[in-house]
């Protein structure tokens, strides 16, 4: 195993936070076997607990970062919490670029802009987006016909009810779906959580 390549996603998570249990907690709930992370940088936690993820990132640090992809396995292989051989793929494009891969369970969105919408049509019905609003993509999902806001995420913990007191903007204004597409940037609402979790209706 190439140690540089471990110390260096070890210093990138130190750097913005290990979401492992983030990961861990979806991953449980809804019975993630395979998911996709678009714009993942070089965030390889959730292989430790789903079995089959795709990360999807153009930018040259990620593609040199996977160019380890042995070192990668063999880490994972080591710290995974599932008995079946951890399946890692790398694509090293822009992920609004057409994606040909099978639909998959889960889309990973973190900060990476809006991946729920680009990759949407690679996540099965049924299928889960895990995503904060740091872009507006909880935003552009709750407006979206196509995903149903099942739930939020505080603390590593999933909260499901109460839904309809978030995505509301002070005084009751309509939000400016058009306005929020050019500026990407999440919406100050009077309630808001960590992440939001959406289901895939159609």
């Amino acid at each position: 195993m190439d140690k540089k390549v471990i110390k260096e996603y070890q210093d990138y998570i130190n750097k913005i936070g290990n979401r492992k249990e983030l990961y861990k907690t979806v991953a449980d709930e809804y019975d993630i076997k395979t998911a996709i992370y678009p714009g993942s940088h070089i965030d390889i936690a959730p292989s430790m607990f789903i079995p089959k993820v795709i990360y999807i990132d153009n930018f040259k640090g990620a593609i040199k970062f996977f160019k380890q992809l042995d070192s990668i396995k063999e880490y994972i292989e080591e710290n995974k919490e599932y008995s079946t051989p951890a399946e890692i793929n790398f694509l090293g494009q822009d992920y609004n670029q057409p994606l040909e891969i099978e639909e998959v369970d889960l889309i990973i969105s973190q900060y990476a802009g809006f991946v729920g919408q680009a990759a949407k049509d690679s996540l099965k019905i049924g299928g889960i987006l895990l995503c904060n609003d740091s872009h507006g993509d909880a935003s552009l999902a709750k407006h979206d016909q196509d995903y149903k806001l099942i739930a939020v995420i505080e603390n590593n913990k999933i909260k499901k009810d109460n839904l309809d007191k978030y995505f509301k903007l002070a005084n009751g204004k309509p939000v400016d779906i058009k306005q929020l597409k050019e500026k990407m940037k999440g919406l100050k609402y009077e309630k808001m959580a960590g992440n939001y979790l959406f289901r895939k209706v159609k």
